[in-house]
């Protein structure tokens, strides 16, 4: 299970450093076998262990060819996943593709997602934040059941 925020910062190969909290749940689930994609909504990244993602793979391979929305999704996630270990050192490369798709710099910010993580830019993390932060105060969302529900 993923929570927290991490600032992290990518070497010059592209590779980030998991923290050492996650990297023996990682090997213990999925032997470090990890897969990141595109996210479909938000310009990030979302890393998953191997098994999470071949749940994932289940959905996306009930998807119609010919329904465009259905497609686009498909496309998106399948094309940009890529598929690595975590080295010993507990790092993961991302690929230039992914790194450019988020718009990655050095520092980049780590988010626990409950069963994936999201990797974004840190500058557009904060400013991801803000806004999130401003939509909250305003009041100016949909108030689904579960938020109804919902209280800290």
């Amino acid at each position: 299970m993923f929570r927290g925020a991490n600032a992290i910062n990518l070497d010059a190969k592209g590779r980030l450093a998991l923290p050492t909290k996650y990297r023996q749940p990682l090997l213990d689930d999925c032997n470090g076998q990890l897969v990141c994609t595109a996210d479909s909504q938000q310009c990030c990244l979302l890393l998953y262990p191997l098994p999470e993602w071949e749940e994932i793979e289940l959905k996306l391979s009930k998807f119609s060819s010919t329904i465009p929305a259905e497609r686009r999704l498909k496309r998106l996630l399948l094309g940009y996943a890529t598929e690595g270990e975590m080295d010993k050192n507990g790092r993961f490369l991302l690929s230039s593709p992914l790194r450019q798709r988020a718009h990655l710099n050095k520092e980049i910010m780590l988010v626990g997602q409950l069963n994936k993580l999201e990797i974004w830019d840190a500058d557009i993390w904060a400013r991801q934040v803000e806004a999130d932060m401003d939509i909250e105060r305003e009041g100016n969302f949909e108030l689904t059941e579960r938020l109804q529900d919902f209280s800290l």
